[in-house]
């Protein structure tokens, strides 16, 4: 074998030169070394995880990923048929310095690397969570008097909680925290229960008929006032406006989103209920608040309609209740219904967000796509 002349260790292979060879030995602490694995990643994350900036989130029973501050990763193991050989810099302990022969020391024999693989945060169980322990009235009145009992034989969530627990980067738990409308109350994350929300929505809107307020310029200070003089807590008052509003742009007013307020309303007429699509829409105007117009549209992904004889009714069907894995949520729609118009599933997919998986990629994956001729709607089955 050709020398290279370097001074041996890992430097001495790092250094090789094209159509250059060294010869190896083995170290003094040859072994398995079980602790040593060989992780493959790309510049980006090499990055991240030379400067800290990456964490292993799991249970015990669970496989671990690894977050970056934006991003989830799993973890898996890659075999590899050819010998890899695991060796240590000069300047480890036990290197022996071997300047006559130009040895480098091998430590180990890795017979794969691990790899890292971009997947969905796993959102589900943050769900699951949350919804144990909705913040209701009770709570508010010890909050009111200052009174932590509350707390007692309840299962809460503070943040650090949630990190060790959801499989999930910090951007993504956020993002997962504000879809279920959460919001941090003395320091744990909570859900609030949607007749205690209902109770807070409709005392807005009562005061902006009473203060002439238009539903597009609200100031913030004074909703917020006007609860808590009705007896909301502050917190809970701007967490209301912030779940059915939105700040407007260039201006210090907020205003309340026509979709999200009708749609609220919508839930709370239907319930669990099948009812006509004629009922529905008679019995859903009335809670409309005046100046915002319902349209059937505003429901994609919340309701379904299906046709009995003459009659067609609707019924809830809501995304947030699917789960967020692909698998499963193709799992419980095909379930729910064998057969799909795109018009129909569309909205019950377009949340879903799979790495280096396109919207017709996930189709064809877990799809079967069919037209009774060309110019007809396609019609989605199980695969």
């Amino acid at each position: 074998m050709e020398e290279s002349g370097s001074s041996g260790g890992a430097e001495a292979v790092i250094n090789l030169g094209l159509g250059s060879s060294v010869p190896i030995s083995y170290h003094p602490c040859f072994g398995p070394h079980e602790d040593l694995l060989l992780l493959e990643a790309d510049d980006n994350l090499v990055s991240d995880i030379f400067n800290g900036r990456v964490t292993l989130r799991g249970l015990p029973d669970e496989d671990a990923v690894l977050c970056t501050k934006s991003k989830t990763y799993a973890i898996k193991f890659v075999g590899n048929s050819n010998s890899m050989f695991l060796i240590p810099p000069s300047n480890s302990p036990g290197f022996i310095q071997d300047d006559a022969h130009g040895k480098v020391s091998v430590i180990k024999l890795a017979p794969g690397n691990m790899e890292l693989v971009e997947v969905s945060p796993k959102l589900d169980k943050l769900k699951q969570l949350l919804l144990e322990s909705p913040f209701g009235p009770g709570e508010v009145d010890a909050m009111m008097m200052d009174d932590d009992g509350s707390e007692k034989n309840r299962v809460l969530y503070t943040w650090s909680d949630l990190v060790n627990i959801i499989q999930a980067s910090d951007e993504e738990l956020l993002k997962g925290l504000e879809s279920l409308s959460a919001i941090e109350i003395d320091g744990y994350w909570r859900v609030i229960d949607e007749s205690y929300l209902d109770m807070i929505l409709r005392m807005l809107l009562n005061n902006c008929v009473l203060n002439s307020w238009s539903f597009d310029d609200l100031d913030k200070e004074e909703v917020v006032s006007s609860l808590v003089a009705d007896e909301f807590p502050t917190k809970l008052a701007g967490h209301c406006l912030r779940v059915f509003g939105s700040e407007v742009k260039g201006t210090n007013k907020w205003k309340l989103e026509p979709r999200l307020v009708c749609l609220h309303f919508a839930r709370q007429v239907l319930r669990e209920e099948k009812m006509r699509v004629e009922r529905f829409m008679e019995e859903w105007k009335k809670k409309i608040p005046e100046g915002m117009e319902e349209k059937f549209e505003m429901l994609e992904g919340e309701v379904l309609t299906e046709r009995i004889g003459i009659e067609t009714r609707v019924y809830t069907f809501s995304v947030r209740s699917l789960p967020s894995t692909p698998a499963e949520r193709f799992a419980v729609l095909f379930k729910h219904r064998p057969k799909w118009e795109w018009k129909d599933l569309e909205p019950y997919l377009r949340d879903l967000q799979v790495p280096r998986l396109s919207m017709e990629g996930l189709l064809l994956k877990y799809t079967r796509r069919a037209q009774s001729r060309p110019d007809a709607e396609p019609i989605f089955s199980a695969r």
